[in-house]
């Protein structure tokens, strides 16, 4: 049973090429993080290993265990704490590879954060890819593939995710989850279309627990001194070191509620993504002009952006602090 819901082509291009063993030996999974690229990957090795006559049935003993991450044919590769996959990651893959499936009918290996590949890790997966050994498929998932060299990429059927319309997310939220319809609203706005991520919130109150700490932490930050702005600067730069995911997810978060800033300094109140902070942000943007707000904005884009390399994050972070406008009130 294919789990993704909301990317009908993709899921309909994938049938047809089971029905017709037509399975292309790379797949280029890209899209917004949490909006399913993971669950389709795990659906697609499902279904190349499944024991069923319409796979994947999620029910079989190959489905259930590739589901819990311990099917022998099937090797997850996730990006841990280190800035980039290693080359020494993409030669161990390429080792199991060459070696026949144990378990299943085919081997199936998922590269997580593929867009994090380093150069010689990603010329490595190339010559691979260029020969692919039989009976084995290559699953990439990046949410940035314009970081992935062009050349990997031509090498994969390509797959793209795209967000679900807002109206949509929230009415599956209301209809199959059960959940009301404000707070569907508001978890619609929050996920930016990526369902994964609307769903993990309703299952996980820490998500938006940890959201509401850190929109605490953003409107602290808009009257702190620079003292205290720098004590932020390096938590944040010890955290990413230890969880560079985590700290990018903030700053993610931050670009959103600067966003709303905007929107409110622009009398555009009805596309503002935290309506349950409303009060505040028009609060905050009475004492900003759109010249501080837009220009932070792109201040924090790039830092969005050079957090990807290899750089002194907390010089970075500390840059942002200085360029910060202040609120008062």
């Amino acid at each position: 049973m294919w789990q993704v819901i909301g990317q009908d082509r993709l899921l309909s291009l994938l049938k047809q090429n089971l029905k017709e063993r037509n399975i292309a030996h790379a797949y280029l999974l890209t899209g917004p993080r949490h909006i399913g690229k993971g669950t389709l990957a795990i659906n697609i090795a499902q279904a190349m290993n499944c024991d069923a006559s319409e796979p994947p049935c999620g029910q079989c003993h190959s489905c259930f265990r590739i589901a819990q991450e311990k099917h022998a044919d099937v090797v997850f590769t996730h990006l841990n704490s280190s800035a980039e996959i290693s080359i020494d990651t993409i030669r161990e893959l390429q080792h199991l590879a060459n070696l026949p499936p144990y378990e299943g009918k085919y081997k199936v290996f998922i590269i997580n954060d593929a867009e994090y590949l380093s150069i010689e890790a990603a010329n490595c997966l190339l010559k691979i890819l260029e020969e692919p050994p039989p009976k084995v498929i290559w699953l990439l998932l990046a949410s940035e593939e314009n970081r992935l060299p062009p050349t990997v990429i031509s090498r994969c059927q390509r797959l793209e995710f795209k967000p679900l319309p807002m109206k949509q997310l929230k009415k599956i939220l209301v209809d199959q989850y059960d959940i009301a319809p404000n707070k569907a609203n508001l978890l619609a706005r929050l996920s930016h279309g990526c369902l994964g991520w609307a769903i993990s919130a309703v299952k996980d109150d820490n998500l938006l627990s940890q959201r509401t700490q850190n929109i605490n932490k953003f409107v602290s930050l808009l009257t702190a001194n620079l003292e205290q702005r720098f004590a932020c600067a390096q938590e944040w730069a010890i955290q990413f070191n230890r969880q560079r995911r985590s700290v990018i997810e903030i700053i993610e978060d931050w670009i959103d509620w600067w966003r709303d800033l905007m929107l409110i300094r622009g009398s555009c109140e009805e596309l503002i993504t935290n309506t349950d902070y409303k009060a505040t942000l028009q609060r905050k943007a009475s004492n900003l002009t759109m010249r501080e707000i837009n220009g932070f904005i792109a201040d924090l884009c790039l830092l969005k952006e050079q957090l990807s390399k290899n750089i002194n994050v907390r010089l970075l972070l500390e840059w942002v602090m200085l360029n910060m406008p202040k609120a008062e009130c």
